[in-house]
């Protein structure tokens, strides 16, 4: 067992199967040393487990568990393209998209579901750069969608 799946275990996680495209585009993709991921949603065993606007229909904690989510997914799409997470050196920058109601100011809090969960994974090397977008919609109405860009040997 490599040591990043021995510490999800660890965290009681396992990583899931990569998620499909819901349109024209690659799950992730590795570019010198760096490896992108497309935007993950949180899906589930190829499900949303909600849908809609936080600060609405979604509670903020629960839009952080769903970003956690999100990151957990991009990990296996990431994993996918270099072929072990053991390669990666440093979680270069993370991107959180939260669909928001107009008035819905906690991005930030929402995104740390997303740092959170890569900092319990990689430790001092999971601390990165982050933007936390509040949008008006996001695919299949999803309330959250994260990107990574990780480093890789």
């Amino acid at each position: 067992m490599s040591a990043v799946a021995a510490r999800l275990a660890e965290l009681g996680l396992t990583l899931p199967a990569v998620a499909k495209p819901v349109a024209a585009y690659i799950p992730s993709i590795v570019s010198g040393d760096l490896v992108y991921t497309a935007g993950q949603l949180p899906f589930i065993d190829g499900a949303l487990p909600a849908t809609g606007k936080v600060g609405g229909d979604v509670t903020p904690e629960d839009a952080a568990g769903y970003a956690r989510i999100c990151a957990l997914n991009a990990l296996a799409a990431a994993e996918d393209a270099i072929g072990s997470l053991d390669r990666v050196t440093r979680v270069v920058k993370a991107v959180v998209f939260v669909a928001s109601t107009p008035d819905f100011t906690g991005q930030p809090a929402v995104a740390n579901g997303a740092s959170q969960l890569l900092g319990e994974v990689f430790g001092e090397a999971g601390q990165h750069v982050r933007s936390a977008v509040g949008v008006a919609v996001l695919p299949l109405d999803s309330p959250v969608e994260v990107e990574l860009v990780l480093e890789f040997h």
